[in-house]
């Protein structure tokens, strides 16, 4: 019998072909942003801003949203959440990086630099990077809709933001026209031409409320879609919660504690936003949320307990015993020094009983059954109650117990 030979292939569609191509656009848009996070350590220098405490931080955490978004957008190239994640990196560079050439072209007295005034008009990029990164939130995991009335939602949403963009990128536009350009550090036309007064002053305020509130919606649109959900997914909003609850205590820390080495490194907390989103989409590692989440409430609480230990006791000892600095110091070190394993052992018990509590289930399951092993003489009661304690504590779908018969 005769083999039948295979005809011609058919062709790929248009929409195959893009789908094919994302993974390598991905990789693309990852490079040009690495490539702008140099020019941005490039420029600070020539505006004498090249500091490890000005540029380290910020470079770091744009190289780590740079990275999810390459992961997430390769991996899995139809979810729009890693392209996000992707625009608002280019955005936010380009805003810095011609931002501070601007500066070194104007301010610095370095006129008749190539492409200054377009470094100038392409410098409020940073509007539409602030106004796609909350998408993020919206979209996760899986980048789609569950009504059709957030399409008109978004809409509303890119209007206000167009708004907004037009009342700084109108004002720029007019400075380089009339060659009058007076920026300030960040590369900002200062200024906006005269245009101001109660009537705007009303419409910038109603039109930045209503991004707000646009913004709050997409939390509350998670939060009520946690209450619903169940089992994987609410392990993803889980990462997605935390993720953002550091980078928001990052935000707060970093403004509280501002212009030191300490308001630098709590800035790095905002970096925790795209880890969650990278792990919460990808699904790696997913279930140890409830662990980590355990472990950082309990260590937080027995740090602040310990400092409280230790600051009381030294001023006891120094201004009300009247023991000398050192000794008091010494002396109070190793007390909460003694203290830390039984208090984090105690605390750790109780925040795994209120935020861990299938682990601590589990635990108090394997402990019970310990404890009547000690007692059990029969062979079959013990194998019986083996399977029923393995079934409760990790809940598989089928149990087997093996055991060893004598000859």
């Amino acid at each position: 019998m005769g083999r039948s030979q295979p005809g011609p292939a058919a062709p790929v569609s248009r929409s195959r072909r893009t789908w094919l191509a994302a993974p390598a656009r991905a990789t693309v848009l990852g490079a040009i942003a690495v490539v702008l996070v140099a020019l941005y350590v490039i420029t600070a220098g020539l505006v004498r801003q090249l500091t490890v405490l000005n540029v380290g931080p910020t470079s770091l955490i744009i190289l780590i949203y740079v990275a999810v978004g390459v992961i997430v957008a390769r991996r899995q190239p139809r979810n729009p959440v890693g392209w996000i994640v992707l625009a608002f990196v280019v955005l936010f560079m380009l805003a810095s990086d011609s931002g501070y050439y601007a500066v070194y072209a104007y301010s610095l007295g370095h006129h008749g630099l190539p492409f200054a005034a377009a470094a100038v008009l392409v410098q409020p990029s940073w509007i539409p990077a602030l106004a796609v990164v909350p998408l993020v939130i919206l979209l996760f995991p899986d980048g789609r809709l569950t009504s059709r009335r957030w399409r008109l939602v978004l809409w509303i949403y890119a209007a206000l933001w167009t708004c907004v963009f037009a009342a700084v990128w109108v004002p720029t536009v007019i400075a380089v026209a009339d060659h009058d350009v007076r920026l300030d550090s960040f590369g900002d036309v200062k200024g906006s031409g005269g245009q101001t007064g109660a009537a705007l002053s009303a419409v910038e305020l109603l039109v930045i409320g209503a991004i707000l509130v646009i913004w709050l919606s997409f939390v509350a649109h998670q939060v009520l879609s946690w209450r619903r959900t169940t089992g994987e997914r609410r392990q993803q909003q889980k990462w997605l919660a935390s993720g953002a609850a550091i980078t928001m205590a990052g935000f707060a820390l970093g403004a509280a504690l501002s212009g030191g080495i300490a308001g630098d490194v709590a800035g790095i907390g905002i970096a925790a936003l795209p880890i969650g989103i990278g792990v919460g989409i990808l699904k790696y590692r997913l279930y140890e949320i409830d662990r980590l989440i355990s472990r950082t409430v309990a260590y937080a609480l027995v740090t602040g307990l310990l400092v409280g230990v230790y600051v009381g006791l030294v001023l006891l000892a120094t201004h009300v015993l009247g023991v000398s600095s050192p000794v008091a110091v010494a002396a109070s070190t190793l007390i909460a020094a003694a203290l830390f394993n039984p208090l984090r052992r105690r605390v750790q018990h109780l925040v795994d009983r209120r935020f861990n509590r299938a682990r601590y289930d589990a635990e108090r399951t394997v402990m019970a059954f310990s404890a009547r092993l000690m007692d059990a003489v029969d062979l079959d009661t013990v194998r019986d109650d083996l399977a029923g304690v393995v079934s409760r504590a990790l809940e598989p779908t089928h149990v087997s117990v093996w055991s060893r018969q004598p000859d």
